[in-house]
This record gives C-alpha cells, structure tokens and sequence, in this order.
C-alpha cells in the first residue's frame, strides 16, 4: 500500500519481550546497556554497540543474545527518519494515546447515525493530535 512507508516496532514492547530471556532476578546491566541502543545518535553508533554488547553477554545470555540478534532491527527504522523525531517515533505510545482519545471521544456518542459521521469524528480527533 505505502511502499516507502518505514516500519517501526517499539522499541518498549521489544525490552519488554527480551525479559523473557533472561533469568527473572537478573542484577547486572545487560538490559540496562540494551535500552541505551536507543539513546545513540545514529544507526552506525547503534551497530557499533551492538557487536560489543553482543560478545559481552553471549557467554552469559545465549538465548537473549540471539534473540535481540533476530530482531533488534525492527527497532530500530527509527534511526532513518530525522533526528527530531526520534523521541516519538522509537515507541508506540503517541498511537496508543491516539487511539485511546478516539474510543474514549466515540463512546460518548455512543450511536452514530452514518458511518461517515463517525470517520467525521475520527478524522477532526488526528487533526487535532496532528496540530499539538
């Protein structure tokens, strides 16, 4: 459908996941140095990293290690947009609160009398997160 469209997992959702990986009382900072990936400036900085956090806790975290090789990349189609959005791009929330707002805003009315009235609702409540 949008072929130039980029394709971005959240980067929560993704440590979120790499806790099943790792024993449940885990005391050192191999999750620690993960969530750093997505402070880095650029992609080249983030693969850098990444081979040095990977031969310092493949030993330790085999099944994490290869896990986060498998699929860190998805995280990270953040890092080809422009640096200004970063911040709201590396997560899902902004589309979470998006959705939120329009379930909270289309029980209030409760019953449409045409679908187009409820796209009508939809459409001004993406306007409105677009303008803030």
């Amino acid at each position: 459908m949008l072929p130039e469209a980029v394709w971005q997992r959240c980067y929560v959702h993704f440590l979120r996941n790499a806790l099943d990986y790792v024993p449940r009382k885990v005391d050192d900072d191999c999750l620690m140095e993960l969530r750093w990936f997505y402070d880095r400036r650029d992609l080249a900085e983030v693969k850098r990293d990444l081979a040095q956090w990977i031969a310092k806790w493949q030993a330790k975290y085999p099944k994490l290690v290869n896990w986060v090789e498998d699929n860190i990349e998805e995280t990270l189609s953040f890092y080809r947009l422009p640096l200004a959005h970063h911040k709201h791009m590396k997560s899902t929330n902004m589309l979470e609160r998006l959705n939120q707002e329009i379930k909270r805003r289309t029980l209030v009315v409760r019953i449409f009398p045409n679908p187009q009235s409820c796209l009508r609702l939809v459409r001004a409540l993406a306007v409105e997160a677009h303008e803030n």
